[in-house]
């Protein structure tokens, strides 16, 4: 039984989750919920045992020194609730922590226990794989369901992937059973450039919840963050002829396969969720990182590789099967 004494009745709540490892290439999601945290000032109120799910060699605790005295900090997944304010206040619950090393059902029916005894009315699970996409375009972000019906009304994609998953898609498919609406979003990150932190990627996912649940979610410096960031990979990737074609190559893939969206009515339908955003009229690991494909993708814009970087494979050619915004899920 769940005792959640210290949490006063939600209002409208829903649960963001993200997880660090294989699902959160570039930290792209596990920042976003902190981002959420910090501004909203978050408040800890569970955090799962680590003996159950974590394995201390693959993910170490850490020690710490408090005023001389010596701490250790577990690896964990912590659950806050943040009150977002305006007309319509509702809540968030934020679950944030590292995806697990085993017991992935007992894992996930304890996260179900507490949206359950929360009353969440949706799960939002945050994630970032690998992709053929270019650092200079919008970062691709997909909404994903097991939920035909919750697809229609949301204005989502209903998965069809078949392969490897982390703990997002397992964790979507077991508020699936449970009957619980769950949503998926995946950002994408350009795979020659993995390393964290990628601040583009988690403006674009937050833009993207911002949209889904109808908040306004401030956004503090990360804007400006993510503008560096690009300039700083524009001068890595200037810096080496190959690297430059390839981008070059991505951005010509890219904007052919999205010619046919360029609508004057898909135009107009990103203009007004633009002017929703910013004027406030409403709804505003250890190991690799999942791919598209599922598979594991080294960057290649490194600063720790001294010897020289490898040219990455050329883009299939435009109109080929090529969906570099496709979902782990």
């Amino acid at each position: 039984m769940i005792e959640l004494e210290g949490v006063p009745e939600l209002i409208d709540p829903v649960m963001v989750a993200a997880f660090e490892g294989w699902n959160d290439a570039g930290d792209a999601a596990s920042t976003a919920v902190a981002h959420l945290d910090r501004e909203w000032k978050g408040e800890v109120f569970a955090a799962l045992d680590a003996e159950d799910y974590y394995d201390f060699q693959v993910n170490r605790p850490t020690v710490w020194l408090d005023a001389g005295v010596r701490k250790i900090t577990w690896p964990t997944t912590r659950l806050s609730v943040v009150r977002v304010g305006g007309e319509k206040p509702r809540d968030l619950v934020l679950v944030r922590g590292i995806e697990p090393s085993m017991r992935w059902r007992s894992f996930c029916n304890e996260i179900l226990g507490f949206a359950h005894e929360l009353g969440v009315e949706l799960v939002v699970i945050l994630g970032a794989l690998l992709g053929d996409t270019p650092h200079t375009r919008p970062v691709p972000v997909s909404g994903v369901t097991s939920d035909a019906d919750l697809a229609r009304r949301m204005d989502l994609e209903e998965t069809k992937y078949e392969g490897p998953t982390g703990i997002v898609g397992i964790l979507q498919e077991a508020c699936t059973h449970a009957g619980v609406p769950a949503v998926s979003l995946w950002a994408a990150v350009p795979h020659y450039v993995s390393q964290p932190p990628n601040p583009k990627a988690t403006l674009a996912l937050l833009n993207r919840l911002e949209d889904l649940i109808d908040v306004r979610i401030p956004l503090g410096e990360l804007p400006e963050d993510a503008r560096a960031w690009q300039v700083g990979v524009d001068q890595l990737a200037a810096e080496d002829s190959e690297v430059a074609e390839y981008v070059q190559s991505l951005e010509e893939a890219r904007d052919t396969a999205e010619l046919p969206e360029a609508s004057g009515e898909a135009i107009a339908r990103e203009f007004e969720r633009y002017l929703r955003r910013r004027d406030g009229g409403g709804p505003a690991g250890s190991g690799g990182h999942a791919t598209a494909d599922g598979s594991d993708s080294p960057p290649y814009l490194r600063g720790d590789n001294p010897s020289g970087r490898t040219r990455p494979p050329k883009p299939p050619k435009p109109g080929a099967d090529d969906e570099d915004s496709s979902s782990e899920d």
